[in-house]
């Protein structure tokens, strides 16, 4: 079993909690609330920042040259592409920049970036991409689920774009890369006097990325129970 699989299999109630949240189930069959999947974009937009933060950090945490070149890629993929993407998509719902700039940063998004950052700071490059995975490699894995699923990819479906976007080759490979690279990491420094500290960081970051899909959830629910 590879480290991957293992934080996995150790975080098994947080993991299903995130991947299959009512929010991504909403997503496969076109049920979600626009509100909530609105709501969602915006603070993923302000997420994103974060997060390019903290493949800056990981650049400054890296041991060796190479994982200093694996990091940069990875601050490049978020700034050059994958915001210009999200910026785009976000227009595609009536987002603007001057919108997404503007909005004030929900409580859920702060304590997750601020967690992925702490664990960054205080720990070394493997806690960092520990912190980090449930993003990187989660979204691969919810969205290849989420497209096997009927209507997934129907013109009928208004989330079929966020879908094909992450269930796509592109993204799917960014997410093996970074799979490899973590389990390669582990194999390095995840001593058995580890595993338990690496255990906890894995299984907080995976609830806060449930937390964030409640936040929109929520959202979505809040404006359809006032109709």
């Amino acid at each position: 079993m590879s480290f991957f699989e293992r934080l996995k299999t150790e975080a098994s109630v947080e993991w299903r909690a995130y991947t299959k949240h009512p929010f991504t189930n909403g997503l496969a069959d076109g049920s979600l609330p626009e509100p909530a999947f609105r709501h969602y974009l915006v603070q993923d937009y302000l997420f994103l920042i974060e997060f390019a933060r903290a493949y800056a950090l990981a650049v400054y945490k890296s041991p060796r040259l190479a994982d200093m070149r694996e990091a940069a890629a990875g601050l490049s993929a978020i700034l050059d592409v994958e915001m210009n993407l999200h910026v785009k998509l976000c227009a595609d719902w009536g987002l603007s920049l001057v919108d997404l700039e503007q909005a004030p940063p929900a409580a859920e998004m702060l304590a997750y970036t601020r967690y992925v950052l702490d664990a960054g700071m205080r720990g070394d490059l493997l806690a960092l991409k520990v912190a980090l995975a449930p993003c990187v490699i989660g979204y691969a894995e919810i969205a290849t689920r989420l497209a096997s699923r009927p209507h997934a990819d129907a013109a009928t479906n208004a989330y079929h774009v966020w879908i094909a976007e992450y269930a796509g080759v592109p993204y799917q490979e960014v997410a093996a890369r970074a799979r490899a690279h973590l389990d390669h990491l582990a194999d390095l420094y995840a001593t058995p006097s580890r595993e338990a500290e690496l255990i906890a960081i894995f299984k907080e970051a995976t609830r806060l990325e449930a937390d964030f899909w409640e936040m929109a959830w929520r959202a979505g629910q809040g404006v359809a129970e006032l109709r």
